[in-house]
């Protein structure tokens, strides 16, 4: 067995409201930063976990995301995972 670090970034889908994000850009214009177009808001889950080999850890990741991580009605994710030395 190896040891992988694993990253899930999940952000809201493009048709789907951000709050969070438009705060934050209400928030940044009223401190002068106007040249920016537009916020969203995500987040981003770190795990390290042991299996085989690259591949299984990948699915297995997918796994999680799909069944915990993100609310997959709403939100898209990515995953990457590496071995750790």
């Amino acid at each position: 067995m190896a040891i992988f670090q694993a990253r899930v970034d999940i952000m809201l889908r493009h048709e789907i409201n951000d709050p969070q994000g438009l705060a934050i850009a209400n928030g940044l214009a009223e401190l002068g930063f106007d040249d920016v177009q537009s916020v969203r808001a995500g987040k981003r889950i770190d795990l390290t976990l042991e299996s085989d080999d690259l591949g299984s850890a990948q699915d297995r990741v997918n796994e999680m995301a799909d069944k915990l991580l993100a609310n997959l009605t709403i939100e898209d994710y990515t995953v990457s995972v590496r071995l750790v030395d």
